[in-house]
């Protein structure tokens, strides 16, 4: 099923729903540069079980794409727009990289509507400003494009990008034709965001994946996420940024097992 809502500033925001209607649900957080379809390997694999909520992150698909600088919390507040648009009052979450800082905001700010927390291939301070800074002000000055094969890189391990570059090309493609303006936006709300201080608060049963080979967020900051929630724990998959791309089976297992051993317990 298809939605479109707005957030509580008028910003129309476009996702789907996929699975039984009384089942829990799992709401889905994209990167940057992805959207929604990012999580289609998943939703395929689960959506029989749990309901599947994915949407295009502000900025992102078909969603809006205002100018300006936005904010973790900002993202956060859209994410909560969507689950009441859906009267979901309590959903698991999994978000990767940007996705998994929103998903750290919800657990801190929002814990009573979070029943799981995934966080993939993400960390509490992602990169530093003064990068995302140059990257924003790149991509508004000459587009998408201008980055698309670094994003690649730090998209995929070598070895995908090298038995996969059919896919690859895709993935590329997906990203150049994504808004400039909405990933400049996006650029600064993970400029600005550092939720290092509130994982303490953070007291969700969660699971943290890292990419053995990912450069963006990596293997030390992915068991220091770990480290820095009590309520966590760290499981490695041999994948760039995009692990649940490059080992859809081995995540997607994972993923169910988290929240499975949640639901039974």
């Amino acid at each position: 099923m298809r939605f479109e809502l707005d957030a509580d500033d008028g910003a129309r925001l476009i996702g789907e729903v996929h699975g039984p209607a009384e089942a829990p649900a799992v709401l889905f957080l994209n990167s940057i540069g992805c959207d929604r379809r990012l999580w289609d390997a998943q939703v395929a694999s689960l959506s029989a079980e749990v309901r599947c909520v994915v949407f295009d992150a502000r900025g992102h698909g078909e969603s809006a794409a205002p100018d300006g600088d936005y904010a973790i919390a900002r993202l956060g507040r859209d994410a909560l727009a969507v689950l009441d648009g859906l009267a979901v009052t309590q959903a698991h979450v999994c978000g990767l990289s940007l996705g998994g800082l929103i998903g750290q905001w919800l657990a801190a700010e929002a814990p009573s509507r979070i029943a799981t927390l995934t966080l993939a291939n993400t960390a509490s301070r992602i990169g530093s400003d003064e990068a995302w800074e140059t990257r924003r002000r790149k991509v508004l000055a000459e587009g998408l494009e201008s980055i698309a094969d670094m994003a690649m890189e730090r998209f995929f391990s070598d070895d995908f990008r090298a038995a996969h570059a059919a896919f690859v090309a895709e993935q590329r493609a997906a990203f150049v034709a994504g808004s400039a303006v909405g990933y400049a936006g996006c650029c600064a709300a993970l400029r600005d965001a550092d939720l290092t201080p509130r994982l303490a608060a953070i007291g969700t049963p969660t699971l943290v994946i890292g990419g053995e080979f990912d450069v963006s967020t990596t293997p030390a900051q992915a068991a220091q996420l770990a480290g820095g929630i009590e309520a966590a724990r760290l499981v490695m998959m041999a994948a760039g940024h995009l692990s649940n791309l490059e080992q859809p089976e081995a995540f997607t297992a994972a993923l169910r097992a988290h929240l499975t051993g949640t639901l039974s317990a």
